[in-house]
């Protein structure tokens, strides 16, 4: 399967219609994201019932802004519209395919129970279980 190429006007679409998604933030002069394209798009041919796209930071530097991106290539993993995983750096294949594998394992109702347990103010103005 083929990568999609995400912009600002068609990331929020894209991202809210998949189940999973990895998104890889990359550009042309960067030498480990050059490195790192044949092995992504490797994983994309593996996983064709994954969402495989990419965000070129020097045209969609809005995007890279929006998403606090520092380095690249950063890898991220989009479950159910919930971050799973954020990471700089290139990987190598059997690290993509780790990561790959875990994020399919995990239970989406644990993540986001975990992450409303750490909202505060959600967790303040909901009666709480045990009462």
């Amino acid at each position: 399967m083929s990568t999609v190429e995400l912009t600002k006007e068609n990331f929020d679409q894209v991202v809210t219609d998949s189940d999973f998604i990895l998104i890889d933030f990359w550009a042309s002069w960067c030498g480990p994201c050059r490195q790192f394209a044949p092995v992504y798009e490797g994983a994309s041919e593996r996983h064709t019932d994954l969402v495989f796209a990419k965000v070129d930071t020097e045209a969609q530097q809005e995007l890279a802004a929006a998403f606090e991106i520092r380095s690249i290539p950063t890898l991220m993993i989009v479950r159910d519209n919930v971050a799973v995983f954020a990471q700089p750096g290139a990987l190598p294949e059997a690290a993509l395919e780790d990561v790959i594998g875990q994020a399919r394992a995990l239970d989406m109702d644990e993540v986001r129970k975990t992450i409303e347990e750490a909202q505060p103010a959600a967790a303040e103005t909901e009666p709480s279980a045990e009462a």
